[in-house]
């Protein structure tokens, strides 16, 4: 069993948007087909299916959408799963991680985030093995392939090659249009390609932060009563 400390940390809430249905990219469709197969396997107790899958692509071009994604569909099928950030990990005690692989699906995101910490390198390897007894699942991101990660400890990146592996692509700036104009109307919103094509060309191109101006949109829209135009956007987002 973990410890109360560890499951209070560990309560996770995953975005109730970050599921495959919304990760609109025809280049990483393969991608996205592999790791849902994946989690499908998660429900066969066979012992010849991969149990570990190691994602990986620049910043911004959606793994922890796509680890989100996983983990909601494990939940869906049964599975008990959890999706934990390296970067909230490093803030707590490697204790956290105790019992862990008593769950049947466990996303780890950014894991180059751990290059600098032996201690934390050693409990994450300490983890897979005990995962890999359990004969659970194992899905970790990070920004590089498992040799430019800089991992200090041998063993971990050992681990890392051994299931499977695949590069994310970045999106296309159609694909984020169009990703940008899902959410949006997921929201109730009716975003024009005019407005998408500003906020893209006016913001940083990454996909976070145009959806994190999108949700403020969103809210001002509310609030004013007014639809998303090019004139809104500048209004509220403080752009020219």
């Amino acid at each position: 069993m973990m410890k109360n400390t560890a499951q209070l940390a560990l309560s996770v809430q995953l975005p109730d948007d970050e599921v495959f249905d919304s990760f609109l990219s025809e280049s990483n469709s393969s991608v996205v087909s592999q790791l849902s197969l994946f989690v499908e396997n998660t429900v066969s107790s066979h012992l010849n299916q991969p149990r570990c899958f190691y994602l990986f692509g620049l910043t911004g071009v959606g793994k922890s959408h796509l680890l989100h994604a996983c983990s909601a569909y494990a939940s869906q099928l049964g599975k008990t799963s959890v999706c934990l950030s390296c970067a909230e990990l490093l803030q707590l005690s490697v204790e956290v991680l105790d019992g862990l692989e008593q769950i049947d699906f466990i996303c780890l995101d950014d894991i180059q985030l751990i290059a600098g910490n032996q201690l934390w390198q050693q409990a994450i390897f300490d983890l897979y093995n005990r995962v890999l007894e359990q004969n659970n699942s194992l899905l970790i991101s990070g920004d590089q392939s498992v040799g430019q990660l800089g991992l200090t400890l041998p063993d971990l990146n050992s681990r890392l090659s051994w299931g499977l592996t695949e590069q994310l692509k970045p999106l296309s700036d159609i694909e984020k249009v169009t990703a940008l104009q899902f959410r949006a109307s997921k929201r109730g919103l009716m975003l024009s390609d005019d407005a998408a094509n500003f906020l893209l060309n006016r913001l940083s191109r990454a996909m976070a932060n145009l959806i994190a101006s999108l949700d403020i949109l969103d809210k001002a829209s509310i609030r004013e009563q007014r639809k998303i135009t090019i004139p809104f956007i500048k209004d509220v987002l403080n752009i020219s």
